[in-house]
């Protein structure tokens, strides 16, 4: 039987733990500098329509895609090297690691992720996020709909969900009601878009980046009540 804890974190990986929008810019940076604009923007134009599908980037297939459109285009096999060898490492947010060690005194951590199979946990592995939460790696299509699996897996008490996506927060708010604390970290484009932000409502609190967590030292201020930590504040 799965032991069930009294407190999880459940942490997002992209613009949470990681710059994703770093990657994304050397990866635009990358594929102008070595196949020209236009295929920087063709790329981008698929990889946009894929996201539109299925809800996360899929990098490889986007990669696939524009191979079909560009059969004798052999120098595209560097690509996926630039891809699945990208030092993600350099790009967590400062104290990234830390928040993780941090929080993993008060209750297990776990990466809660969208995404594919392969370029998703390349990415959380060599990041050093796969071994910092001993393995714990959730990775699924639509998380928020994934919600009765985390629980299967982890059983708690109470969660802390730590995103960058008021979307998610929303999602993830209206399933456990006052069984998750809801953590909104203002790092990324989604987090700063005032359309998305003013869409849904306020997260239960809101910091402006992950190492502010570094700061919660007890488990107490998690469940039911405001967080007194510098740089945060609570919306409740």
């Amino acid at each position: 039987m799965t032991r069930s804890y009294p407190l999880v974190f459940l942490i997002d990986v992209d613009n949470t733990l990681i710059d994703n929008d770093g990657i994304q810019q050397d990866l635009k940076d990358h594929l102008e500098r070595t196949y020209g604009r236009a295929a920087r923007e063709r790329y981008w134009r698929i990889l946009d329509d894929l996201f539109a599908d299925l809800g996360y980037r899929d990098y490889l297939g986007a990669l696939q895609r524009y191979r079909a459109e560009h059969p004798w285009h052999v120098e595209l096999l560097t690509m996926s090297f630039f891809l699945l060898d990208y030092p993600f490492a350099d790009r967590l947010f400062p104290s990234a690691l830390e928040v993780l060690k941090r929080l993993g005194r008060l209750g297990p951590t776990v990466i809660l992720s969208d995404g594919d199979v392969v370029f998703q946990p390349r990415k959380i592995d060599r990041a050093g996020l796969w071994d910092a939460v001993d393995g714990r790696v959730l990775i699924y299509i639509h998380k928020e709909e994934a919600l009765d699996d985390v629980e299967r897996r982890y059983p708690a008490e109470h969660y802390v969900l730590v995103d960058d996506k008021l979307r998610i927060l929303t999602a993830v708010k209206q399933f456990w009601g006052k069984r998750v604390t809801t953590m909104f970290v203002r790092q990324g484009t989604y987090a700063h878009d005032p359309r998305i932000v003013s869409a849904f409502p306020a997260a239960d609190v809101t910091v402006k980046r992950i190492a502010d967590l570094i700061h919660y030292e007890s488990q107490r201020p998690w469940v039911g009540s405001a967080m007194p930590v510098s740089g945060a504040e609570s919306t409740r």
